[in-house]
């Protein structure tokens, strides 16, 4: 399967972010981290806030249509003539790892190879997906408070095919290697791993931690968190075998880590024994491309270790919590700002002068009263002192 035969498709702006990240030197790599921290954490709000506005203009577009039965037609005609940029063949590549096991990592290097792939952390910007993952999976399982596990409902994995993809990485997508094997046999399937289970847990339990608090206030916002919010309550009851998770109330309980190491090795144990070792890489990322390329079957021409292209580094557990910090300030911090400057027009209206500036008068007022009582006090106390001296 050479590269060039791949749809190749142009870098995103975070694909640069991360690709261009220095792996090297303790600095470099302590201020990438934050960096790429914020710049994903920023960028999740930015497009839920942006798709919210594009869906209230939508909405009134839409009812100005109904006005008029001709416009509703042509809207009809023009929305039937649109491609949907859907690949012919069939998906190639599936991470089968767990999450924190350097899927974003490996994501970014599959697109590299030319391998238009989805990560779950993307997964709700493909609304067509992610909308079939809620709709049958997570949401019905938090209606019925059982949990909807992959041997009893099959996705309709062409969806990915639809949104331009050949490739995923990350839950839930790793969950259904019998499915995908099935539907897709020349598939191949990447099992992504850490040095062991308990270096796994502590990075897991660190994300669990970060996006619970945004998931929990921003969820009362903006539909898209709410369905967000459906996905993590779903994946932390797969992960911990426990459908307490479907309909506990916040703060969600931690996360388990004996039954969570226990989900995560049965998984990987289920993988090496289902799908064929021709078929199956077990992977770390540490590893880098040589490996990848090799079972990828990318000539060594091609393979960017060749031409001194690092290999991608992300998502470490330090830029998880960069993530989560920026992701739940950065909103909070537009929306004060906001407030604030709908406050500042309002107040004007009403006194005629700027928030600023009535501070200004205010502490000139004030300057000027604490002077004038601190001289009607020293006036007062010389009174006294002649009046004692009489």
């Amino acid at each position: 399967m050479n590269v060039q035969q791949q749809q190749q498709r142009p870098k995103t702006k975070m694909s640069t972010i991360y690709l261009n990240q220095n792996a090297g030197g303790s600095w470099s790599e302590f201020f990438g981290d934050i960096y790429s921290g914020i710049a994903v954490g920023i960028g999740h709000p930015k497009w839920i806030v942006e798709k919210t506005i594009d869906q209230g203009v939508k909405a009134i577009t839409s009812l100005t249509e109904m006005a008029s039965s001709s416009s509703s037609a042509d809207s009809s005609s023009n929305n039937s003539s649109i491609d949907n940029g859907k690949l012919d063949g069939s998906l190639k590549v599936i991470g089968v790892g767990y999450g924190r096991t350097g899927t974003y990592s490996l994501a970014l290097a599959l697109d590299e190879l030319g391998f238009p792939t989805l990560h779950t952390q993307h997964l709700y910007e493909n609304q067509k997906v992610f909308t079939h993952f809620v709709d049958n999976i997570f949401y019905k399982s938090i209606q019925q408070d059982e949990v909807i596990t992959p041997d009893m409902y099959t996705p309709d994995f062409d969806l990915l095919l639809d949104g331009g993809f050949t490739a995923t990485m990350d839950l839930p997508f790793a969950l259904y290697y019998k499915q995908i094997h099935e539907i897709y046999p020349d598939c191949k399937f990447i099992l992504t791993v850490r040095e062991n289970s308990e270096v796994w847990f502590r990075s897991w339990d660190v994300l669990t931690k970060s996006i619970t608090q945004p998931a929990q206030y921003g969820s009362f916002f903006f539909t898209h968190v709410n369905r967000l919010n459906y996905y993590m309550r779903w994946l932390f009851s797969i992960v911990n075998s426990d459908k307490t998770y479907l309909n506990a109330p916040f703060p969600l309980p931690p996360q388990n880590k004996a039954r969570s190491i226990s989900s995560y090795e049965a998984h990987n144990q289920k993988v090496r024994n289902s799908i064929p070792s021709s078929h199956l890489l077990e992977y770390n990322v540490r590893e880098g491309w040589e490996p990848l390329c090799s079972f990828l079957e990318i000539p060594e021409a091609n393979c960017p270790s060749t031409h001194g292209i690092p290999f991608p580094k992300s998502n470490s557990a330090r830029a998880v919590t960069w993530q989560a910090y920026s992701s739940f300030i950065g909103p909070l911090v537009l929306t004060v700002f906001i407030l604030f400057s709908v406050f500042s027009l309002v107040f004007r209206k009403v006194t005629g002068m700027s928030v600023i500036s009535w501070c200004l008068f205010v502490k000139a007022k004030f300057m000027h009263w604490t002077n004038e009582s601190l001289k009607e006090r020293t006036k007062r106390n010389k009174n006294k002192m002649g009046m004692k001296m009489d």
